[in-house]
């Protein structure tokens, strides 16, 4: 069997490109020291399903999704008591029509994020992108420059976007 790969026509290829031109450069990225309610809607906002956890220098320490928040709010369910047991006095149910008790989760990002950063550097080549994608059974790898600092992200989404310009080009 011959290993090397053939291009058939109408098939879709990435040809030469390197995570630099794959990448969306500058990605969304979070701090640690937010809630997860704010990270979660940052993320909301920018419509997107995880974004990189960064320290001081702007290198990737995490990643921080929204399945993240889902497995903390599955495992931290909280019942909260009426008012009148916190309180230590009645509070009249006509007081209490349209009203809900809510108590804020002041969970941090930090505390919940994946602490694994799936990286490659900017030259490595288009082939090697879908592989350790595939390896690591991510959506996304982040792009980072030689000192460790976030450059960008690639995701699925990136590379089927990079097919369909390669077919459009004609490669």
């Amino acid at each position: 069997m011959n290993a090397t790969a053939y291009a058939e026509p109408g098939m879709m290829t990435l040809g030469r490109l390197t995570a630099e031109e794959l990448m969306t450069p500058n990605p969304v990225s979070l701090r640690g020291e937010l809630t997860a309610r704010e990270a979660l809607g940052a993320l909301l906002d920018r419509g997107i399903g995880g974004a990189p956890v960064i320290d001081e220098a702007g290198r990737p320490i995490g990643v921080f999704s929204k399945t993240d928040l889902l497995v903390h709010d599955r495992e931290a369910v909280e019942h909260l008591l009426p008012p009148e047991y916190e309180s230590g006095r009645p509070f009249a149910s006509r007081d209490r029509e349209g009203f809900q008790i809510e108590r804020a989760d002041g969970t941090l990002v930090r505390d919940l994020m994946t602490p694994a950063i799936f990286a490659v550097g900017p030259d490595t080549p288009a082939r090697r992108v879908v592989e350790r994608m595939c390896e690591l059974d991510v959506h996304r790898l982040f792009v980072v420059d030689g000192g460790g600092v976030l450059i960008g992200v690639i995701t699925a989404l990136d590379l089927l976007r990079s097919l369909k310009l390669m077919k459009a080009r004609g490669a």
